[in-house]
């Protein structure tokens, strides 16, 4: 039996990583194989270019390279760990997937949609999750929450300025809107223990 591929997406501070482990105990605690992985990174190569991405001045790499090198992490994590663990019939629960480069490196900087997703179909053979939960949270109490977490200094991309982070919850916005088939929103505000049965509740129609 082919596995589920479930991805969580978000602005900064919106609580994916925290939701994700949350998310991959309560599935397990229902008899589900659950792996859970990350973007950029989740395989050898992609943790090797997670370095390049993430660390460095904030003006490292054009939007453009970025895209690009996301694509080149997400085709080996999608080749040598996603793919495998689907086909084992595992679900596969992903902290940010190719709608972040969309939101990310499209939206906020600037590149065409059609662009990134180009390169993901060259890539990654245009695999898509069979569920995008979206935690939706104001971009300023993002900013907060992850100000609190990044005492020692957020990573090149997260510390962009307010209009960019704006930019990137306007466009997971737009995608959720344009592809209600794919997309759940769920609004990150509440208890960690809140926000988790909401994402149960936006998955309920996939649990066995």
């Amino acid at each position: 039996m082919t596995g589920r591929f479930i991805s969580l997406e978000g602005g900064e501070g919106a609580g994916k990583s925290t939701q994700l482990r949350r998310l991959a105990d309560a599935l397990g605690e229902r008899g589900i194989d659950v792996i859970v992985t990350r973007e950029p990174g989740g395989s050898a190569g992609a943790e090797a270019i997670r370095g390049l991405l993430l660390e460095g001045d904030a003006g490292r790499w054009s939007p453009a390279a970025e895209a690009l090198l996301f694509a080149a992490a997400r085709a080996d994590h999608v080749a040598k760990t996603i793919r495998p663990a689907l086909a084992a019939g595992q679900w596969v629960l992903c902290d940010r997937f190719l709608d972040s480069s969309r939101a990310y490196q499209g939206g906020a900087g600037g590149l065409a949609d059609a662009d990134i997703l180009a390169l993901h179909r060259v890539g990654s053979s245009g695999l898509l999750p069979d569920r995008t939960l979206l935690l939706a949270l104001a971009p300023q109490e993002g900013a907060t929450r992850s100000a609190a977490r990044d005492v020692a200094g957020a990573d090149r991309i997260g510390g962009r300025d307010a209009a960019y982070h704006a930019g990137v919850a306007a466009a997971f916005a737009g995608f959720a809107a344009t592809d209600p088939a794919r997309f759940r929103t769920v609004d990150a505000s509440g208890s960690p223990e809140a926000v988790t049965e909401k994402l149960l509740a936006a998955l309920a129609d996939l649990l066995p």
